[in-house]
Parts: structure tokens; C-alpha cells; sequence
């Protein structure tokens, strides 16, 4: 889970220097006063957010298969606790 967390922060730190890069350039417009920061974050997590979705899907899956199993074993171990209780 941390590795996908760090992937996806990595994606959007890329976004966001590239963007402030063209921003900085002029191909992208300014934000109005002293927004240009604000303007930039938010362009940069519209982008950021289906690149991740699209690049990060096998870190994704990973993570779904695991987090499953964890919860699997936590419901046997549940179920195995109360079938004690019963016995008792």
C-alpha cells in the first residue's frame, strides 16, 4: 500500500513540475494575482489523477488481492472466535 501511495505522489509531483514548467514558459496560462500556486495544484491533480489510474493498475490489482486476503483471514479468525464462544 505504501509503495502504491509513493507511486501516485510520484505521479502527481511529475505533473505538477511539468505543468508549473509550462505554466512558467507561458504555454499555460497564469492564474489570476497571486493564484498561479492554487492554479497549478489543481491542473495538476485533474492530470494526475486518470494518468494514475491508467499507469498504477497492476499496483492497484496487487494491493486489491492482498487487502482481500487480509480481510478474509480476519473474518476465519472472527468466525473461529465465535464458534468458541458457542462451544463454551
Amino acid at each position: 500500500m505504501l509503495r502504491y501511495t509513493l507511486m501516485r505522489l510520484g505521479i502527481f509531483a511529475g505533473c505538477f513540475f511539468a505543468l508549473w514548467g509550462l505554466v512558467y514558459v507561458g504555454a499555460l496560462p497564469r492564474g489570476l494575482g497571486d493564484s498561479n500556486l492554487l492554479w497549478v495544484l489543481v491542473l495538476a491533480i485533474v492530470v494526475s489523477a486518470p494518468l494514475s489510474f491508467v499507469l498504477l493498475r497492476k499496483q492497484r490489482d496487487a494491493m486489491s488481492v492482498e487487502i482481500v486476503g487480509k480481510v478474509d483471514r480476519a473474518k476465519g479468525r472472527l468466525d473461529a472466535n465465535r464458534s468458541q464462544e458457542d462451544a463454551l
